[in-house]
């Protein structure tokens, strides 16, 4: 499978596989071991994680059976996220949810994935999400002590906006490498506030949650949904294609911003699918059909 440059020294597998829903797939150990060899020799080598995902349960779930996988570990890339505080059973003295980018809770979150997930160091650490109240000093501290400790090799951003990005960006040593963001043919958010357009000008390759919107795409409940989901069946008869899912996936593929669709799913048949999205292909005025449907008005 081709892959995406965001540094000189990291690649990305052009489609990411996510851990946010690994408690969900209710595999056994050898299960997951061998879905995660499965899904390395389908091409897909990047597996995206968070500290509170499956209520701060999902890394140690992966990491148990990445135990002593050290070959294993050498052909994939982790990515984990820090920042929100959850009100859960496991920290029964928080009153509300909240986020922390405070340095002492950047390298404590790290350290403790690092722990979780049984590994040495991480590709990449994103924040997980921007906060009313960030001190881009105190981020720095903490992506400075985990580079130079070599616990983390690269850092980016999830669900920033531009302003935001480019704010951290100025205070931070390293270049960010990525900011993870919802999009799809139904999310059309960063489209319209010029964060893709921004992605673009810095060179930054975003990456994209929810690229089914959670089903909607697929099984609408709402307008928006069934115009998009009308116009993808379109196109994907236009182009010979009876699975709808490579077209979504194809439609995010083929944007210059080189969006790479991170997958919740826990069947391998659904990672080939995605991957084979790759040798699809669709006209712009086939891009723009689902574009538009989604949009509900013509272009300007």
């Amino acid at each position: 499978m081709q892959k995406i440059q965001l540094a000189t020294d990291l690649e990305f597998s052009r489609i990411v596989l996510g851990m946010w829903r690994l408690l969900d797939w209710e595999k056994t150990d050898q299960e997951l071991l061998s879905f995660i060899k499965e899904s390395i020799e389908s091409g897909v080598t990047t597996f995206d994680h968070a500290d509170i995902y499956g209520n701060h349960e999902c890394e140690a779930v992966f990491g148990k059976v990445m135990k002593n996988q050290s070959a294993l570990r050498d052909q994939m890339q982790l990515v984990s996220k820090c920042g929100i505080k959850l009100t859960t059973d496991k920290f029964p003295d928080r009153e509300v949810k909240y986020y922390d980018y405070s340095a002492s809770y950047i390298i404590s979150q790290a350290e403790e994935s690092l722990k979780n997930l049984e590994t040495d160091y991480l590709d990449v650490l994103l924040l997980h999400r921007p906060s009313p109240f960030f001190n881009p000093e105190e981020v720095a501290k903490a992506f400075d002590r985990l580079k130079s400790s070599g616990k983390v090799n690269h850092f980016g951003v999830s669900n920033f906006l531009p302003l935001q990005l480019e704010s951290l960006q100025t205070y931070v040593n390293e270049p960010l490498v990525t900011n993870q963001i919802e999009i799809s043919p139904y999310s059309l958010e960063h489209f319209e506030n010029q964060n893709l357009d921004y992605l673009i000008s810095k060179k930054i390759v975003p990456m994209a949650w929810s690229p089914l919107a959670g089903g909607e795409l697929l099984h609408p409940k709402t307008d928006k949904g069934t115009r998009a989901l009308k116009a993808i069946k379109k196109v994907a008869q236009e182009i010979g294609e009876s699975q709808l899912d490579k077209v979504i996936y194809q439609w995010l593929l083929m944007h210059p911003s080189q969006i790479i669709p991170i997958l919740g799913t826990g069947k391998i048949e659904r990672i080939k699918t995605a991957v084979a999205s790759l040798d699809i292909k669709m006209s712009l005025e086939q891009w723009f059909q689902i574009y538009i449907a989604a949009l509900g008005k013509e272009l300007p």
